[in-house]
C-alpha cells in the first residue's frame, strides 16, 4: 500500500471521528438552546397571565363589587380574565395555548383533560413542586408545556367555592350548584398550563446543524486536498525519485544522476546520506575492477 493511500485512510478515519464527535456535541447544544428558547417563551406567557390575574384581583374586582350583588360578573374572576386576555393574544397563534386546568371548575371550559389531570395530580402529591416542564405529542407536532399549581391560599376564595350555601346566589344562578364547590384552604385545585410548539425552533436547530456539518465536511475536504498536495510535493515525490535512483545504483548503474535537494529537513538529510553511500559504492566498485 502506497504512502499516500495510507495517509488518506488515516485522515479519513480522523475526519470521520471529528465530524461525529463535533456533530453530536453541536446537535445537543442546538437542541438544548431551542428548548430553552421555548421554555423562555412559555414562562413569558405565564408571567403575562399572572400579571392579568393580579390586575383583575386588585383593580377590576373592587370596582364591580356593587354590581356583583345583582349579577355575577365573571370578569371579576382572575382566572377568567387571564384566560380571556391570553385567548385573545393567542388567537393568531392557535398552536400556543393557555389554560387554567381545574379538576372541579366552576366554569366547564376550565375542566382538566386526562393529561392535564395527571399534571394536577403531580402537584397534589408533591407539595414542594412549584413548576414542571415536559413535552407531549400533538396533532400539530411536539409541544412543550410548563405548568404551575393553582393552590387555594386566600381564604376569600372559599366564600365562593366552599359550599353551595355559602356561595353568592348570583354565581349559583349562572353556573349551577354542581361544580366548583368543596374546595379547601391550601388545596391544589388545578394547574396553570402554557403549551408552546417545539416544531419551529427544532426545525431551525436542524437547519443550523445541517449548515454546520456541511461546512465542517467542506473544511475537512479542503484541508485534506491541501495536505495531500503537501505530502506529495514534500515527501512522496522526493522519496519516489530517491528510491528510483537507489534502485539503479543497486543494479550497478554508476551513471545514475545525483539526487540534489535543498533545505535542512529529513529529506535533505536522507539525500546527503544517499550521496555518501553512492560515492562509497562507486569507490568500492572501482577498487574491485582494479
Amino acid at each position: 500500500m502506497k504512502l499516500l493511500v495510507k495517509f488518506n485512510l488515516v485522515y479519513l478515519l480522523v475526519m470521520s471521528l471529528g465530524i461525529a464527535v463535533s456533530g453530536y456535541i453541536a446537535r445537543q447544544l442546538l437542541q438544548d438552546n431551542a428548548q430553552q428558547e421555548v421554555v423562555g417563551s412559555a414562562r413569558m406567557l405565564m408571567e403575562k397571565a399572572l400579571a392579568v390575574r393580579n390586575y383583575t384581583n386588585t383593580q377590576i374586582k373592587p370596582l364591580l363589587t356593587a354590581q356583583m350583588a345583582h349579577e355575577f360578573l365573571p370578569q371579576t374572576v382572575p382566572s377568567y380574565s387571564a384566560t380571556e386576555v391570553l385567548g385573545t393574544l393567542l388567537a393568531k397563534h392557535p398552536e400556543f395555548a393557555y389554560k387554567e386546568a381545574t379538576l372541579n371548575p366552576t366554569n366547564p371550559r376550565d375542566r382538566a383533560t386526562a393529561w392535564e389531570a395527571d399534571i394536577v395530580g403531580q402537584f397534589r402529591s408533591a407539595a414542594d413542586l412549584k413548576e414542571t416542564v415536559g413535552t407531549r405529542d400533538t396533532p400539530a407536532g411536539p409541544s412543550l408545556y410548563i405548568a404551575r399549581p393553582l393552590r387555594i391560599t386566600d381564604p376569600a376564595c372559599l366564600a365562593c367555592h366552599s359550599s353551595v350555601d355559602a356561595a353568592p346566589a348570583t354565581m349559583v344562578a349562572k353556573y349551577g350548584p354542581a361544580n366548583g364547590f368543596g374546595w379547601n384552604l391550601n388545596e391544589v385545585i388545578g394547574a396553570q398550563i402554557v403549551s408552546v410548539p417545539l416544531g419551529v425552533p427544532m426545525q431551525r436547530a436542524d437547519k443550523v446543524f445541517q449548515v454546520f456539518i456541511t461546512s465542517l465536511v467542506g473544511v475537512f475536504v479542503v484541508v485534506g486536498i491541501v495536505l495531500n498536495l503537501m505530502v506529495w510535493m514534500l515527501v512522496v515525490r522526493p522519496v519516489t525519485r530517491l528510491s528510483a535512483l537507489a534502485d539503479r545504483v543497486s543494479q550497478g548503474d554508476l551513471d545514475a544522476p545525483e539526487f540534489k535537494t535543498s533545505g535542512r529537513d529529513e529529506i535533505a538529510t536522507l539525500s546527503d546520506s544517499f550521496s555518501r553511500m553512492r560515492a562509497s559504492v562507486v569507490q568500492a566498485m572501482k577498487l574491485l575492477d582494479s
